[in-house]
């Protein structure tokens, strides 16, 4: 049957009901949003008069809870307005209008008895074809639809979001045995190309894949802490940044979750894996037990494993829990040798290696690891980085084929599920299969018995590419296939080794298929240098070169952001030492790029995610066109720096405000909106966002739900432009409004720093960026190149390197340890 999500209902309006619904409504899904009906009035209710029948006491619940969650930061939706696309109501008086739904979500408690009175008047109402899934984390799926009818158990299955539902990619598929398999495909696909999800089929089993997994490894941690007498951050600096996790680690993350959620997950495993080998980890320590009855349950209670306190001037300072006596002390910042070893590494591979390397030297069995004294806190480090993941690696194996037959689900739950970067049958490759097993089997760390099988066999990975594919070892066939969907979907380590064509420190060009030649970025946190700059110029002079057969250029990479921006370390050492000719080199050669981008006789698409930043935004804008990943954050933050936009971005925002001019009509508004736009650094906080701050234009740009196929859908909309005969863009002149536009930005400005709204500095950049964008020292409306507006960008970003103050907020960055990016 063809299916078309169109209407969905969320049950219950709690903290997740509600993100799901609004995540909805980001796609552009009409969602109705219900809850109970209150019971009793409150206070104000009584003082206006009201009736418990009354509509605004009915939805009180679901319209209070709507409206908390809207206030959430991040924000649940991409845009405030889209709340709009959700109405809201009460089981009394709405549940019959689930029969307008394409699927009903049931999101309530988790109590059994509630769920099945409620599926119970769902089956009331749905439509035959209707689409039923519950949101439990805890209770198994075939125990939910005992009772109902064969049409809601064949249209019936578990769809476990992530908390936050619009930042967290795992979706949890969990059929039951009724389920009908087509259905379970077309709620793969659609969480994956429309919700944006990763999406993982389970096991009907406690905690499903990522809690089950996920919580392990927290449970883990707080054993190993209490045996290595570590302290919480400690753990969080171990179990952080440095492995490819999340920077929240551990303690901060279980704060967020919150404290009584993480031990309702670890009893449920507990009581209900009874066969699990590592059953007895899943016990709530004491301590946990004491801090759940003292209510320090994390952020929703002020106070968990951290706590924020106001000092005597006003500050906040935060707090860290010491576990041997539960009082707080003031955050301390741990120091490990093997950290700064670390920090020297630029790759999370590199840096887990660099940890495995530290602690190989002394392998030897747990048990007489700790008979001895350790010499330095770095021993404790290693020892926890060793036990932690031999552990780890050996209860995932175990775990196949109890929760997942593949094990490159357990990778994708962890890691769409917990943001971390690698799985941990990835981790393991990284560390090396072979020299891993050996440390595990010398460590009595035995994994399950289809690993010894698959090493006996000669395998010497979890994964390998071959033949252009992804592909993961399968312990029940005892060979490799095809990881389901990477065959569909552009995945740049399919093409390094055979298909990179020019490649330097910082980029690679890498020809991915039907003539396109993607430029990757390789540098540091994907900031912008000579060598990606070097890239870009490469792949468009080898697709501009008649003799070759390339016919188009691609920008895009698999980092954890498309670009944090032109890097201005060298920049800011070449101004320190006076070498203002190295500078404007510089400068010259990010302009040259991106009107190279913009002119060349090729067609240039850019596929951003994530941060897209000062000079990233600057060559995404001066593509032909930008497919963008629902969640990428683009702008112009140069100021933040005490500079302008300096690679084309003002001279751009000009260009774009000049073409907003009606053709009668031009005035400052569009100006003044491109304007403010960067003198407060405004960011997109998702690329809907983008568009309204017009970084991104609805007749070039679209937006990809899904990161990982926004590199697929920018090679397909290359590929458009092609087959629709690419011709590139004329030359045109930009209107500038000139001297009395500029009066105007300049007396505003003024009453800005007389109302203390800006300072003195502060004023000087924003003169300088309206001088740039009113055209400069120009009488009236006149039309003016695009290389005079270059000049003029150029001009005030060189007159803001040489300013002291600009100098001293640099230093003030570098000291800070904050990477000089704009």
């Amino acid at each position: 049957m063809k299916r078309n999500i169109k209407n969905v209902a969320v049950l219950g309006s709690g903290t997740m009901g509600s993100q799901i619904a609004c995540h909805f409504a980001n796609i552009g899904v009409r969602v109705l949003l219900l809850d109970i009906a209150p019971k009793e009035l409150n206070d104000e209710e009584k003082k206006k008069g009201l009736k418990l029948e009354d509509k605004e006491v009915k939805n009180r619940i679901v319209n209070g809870s709507l409206q908390k969650v809207a206030k959430m930061k991040p924000a649940p939706l991409y845009k405030k307005e889209y709340i709009n696309r959700i109405k809201t109501g009460n089981f009394d008086d709405n549940l019959e209008e689930i029969a307008d739904a394409d699927w009903v979500i049931e999101a309530v408690v988790e109590k059994k008895d509630i769920k099945a009175s409620l599926y119970e008047k769902v089956e009331k109402h749905r439509k035959d074809n209707t689409i039923v899934s519950t949101n439990t984390s805890g209770i198994p799926i075939h125990d939910l639809v005992e009772g109902r009818s064969e049409s809601f158990k064949k249209h019936f299955l578990g769809t476990h979001f992530f908390n936050p539902p619009r930042y967290l990619e795992l979706l949890e598929l969990i059929p039951s045995p009724e389920t009908d398999r087509e259905l379970v495909s077309f709620i793969s696909e659609y969480g994956d190309k429309y919700l944006g999800k990763t999406t993982v089929v389970c096991h009907d089993t406690p905690a499903f894949i990522g809690n089950r997994i996920g919580t392990y490894c927290t449970m883990l941690t707080l054993e190993l802490m209490q045996k290595l007498e570590l302290y919480v951050e400690e753990v969080d600096v171990l179990t952080g940044k440095f492995v490819g996790r999340p920077k929240s680690a551990t303690f901060r993350t279980a704060d967020l979750v919150g404290l009584d959620i993480l031990a309702d997950v670890a009893e449920g495993i507990y009581n209900n894996c009874p066969q699990d080998e590592e059953r007895e980890i899943f016990k709530l320590p004491d301590f946990i037990k004491t801090m759940l009855e003292n209510g320090w349950l994390g952020e929703k209670k002020g106070q968990g494993f951290y706590k924020k306190e106001k000092d005597k001037e006003g500050n906040t300072t935060i707090l860290a829990l010491d576990l041997k006596d539960l009082s707080y002390h003031e955050k301390d910042k741990p120091r490990f040798a093997i950290i700064d070893e670390v920090k020297k590494k630029d790759s999370t591979e590199d840096k887990l290696e660099a940890f495995e390397a530290g602690s190989t030297s002394t392998v030897g069995t747990f048990k007489k690891m700790y008979l001895n004294i350790f010499g330095s806190d770095n021993d404790k480090a290693i020892a926890f980085f060793r036990e932690f993941y031999y552990r780890l690696f050996a209860y995932c194996s175990h775990r196949i084929p109890e929760i997942t037959g593949d094990l490159y689900k357990v990778d994708e739950a962890i890691k769409a599920g917990y943001n971390w970067e690698y799985g941990p049958f990835e981790i393991w490759d990284i560390l090396g299969f072979e020299e891993t097993y050996k440390h595990m089997e010398k460590a009595d760390c035995l994994p399950a018995d289809w690993v010894h099988s698959m090493q006996m066999k000669g395998y010497k990975s979890f994964y390998k590419v071959e033949d252009g594919y992804r592909k993961y070892y399968d312990q029940q066939a005892g060979t490799y296939k095809i990881v389901p969907g990477t065959d569909e979907v552009i995945y740049l380590d399919n093409y390094r080794d055979k298909h990179t064509i020019f490649q330097n420190e910082e980029s690679n060009v890498l020809d991915i298929g039907d003539d396109i030649l993607l430029v990757e970025f390789t540098s540091k946190s994907n900031s912008i240098g000579l060598g990606v700059m070097e890239g870009i110029n490469k792949a468009i002079d080898l697709a501009e070169d008649e003799s070759m057969d390339y016919k188009g250029v691609l920008i895009g990479n698999e980092g954890e952001n498309f670009s944090v921006g032109a890097n201005l370390g060298m920049i800011a050492i070449n101004a320190f030492k006076g070498k203002t000719d190295v500078v404007e080199k510089a400068v010259d050669s990010f302009q040259e790029m991106s009107m190279r981008i913009r002119y060349s006789s090729v067609p240039v698409v850019s596929a951003v995610h994530g941060r897209v930043l000062g000079g990233g935004a600057e060559i995404a804008m001066h593509s032909d066109a930008v497919q963008a990943a629902a969640e990428s954050y683009i702008g112009l933050v140069e100021v933040g720096a005490g500079l302008i936009p300096g690679g084309g971005g003002t001279k751009e925002f000009t260009k774009r405000a000049a073409d907003s001019f009606a053709e009668a009509d031009p005035n400052t508004e569009h100006v003044q909106h491109r304007l403010m736009t960067i003198a407060q650094a405004n960011t997109g906080m998702s690329a809907h966002q983008s568009f309204d701050l017009g970084y991104l234009e609805a007749s070039r740009d679209s937006i990809t739900m899904n990161k990982r196929r926004v590199i697929t859908d920018a090679k397909m909309r290359l590929l458009q432009i092609l087959d629709k005969g690419y011709a590139p863009p004329d030359r045109t002149k930009v209107k500038v409004l000139g001297r009395s536009a500029l009066s105007f930005f300049y007396t505003a400005i003024v009453g800005m720093k007389y109302g203390h709204y800006i300072t003195e500095y502060e004023e000087e950049i924003a003169r300088k960026l309206a001088y740039v964008m009113t055209g400069g020292d120009v009488t009236g409306e006149i039309e003016v190149s695009e290389k005079y507006l270059l000049n003029l960008e150029k001009q005030a970003f060189m007159e803001l390197v040489q300013n002291k103050k600009t100098l001293k907020r640099i230093e003030s960055l570098l000291k800070k340890g904050k990477p000089l990016r704009n």
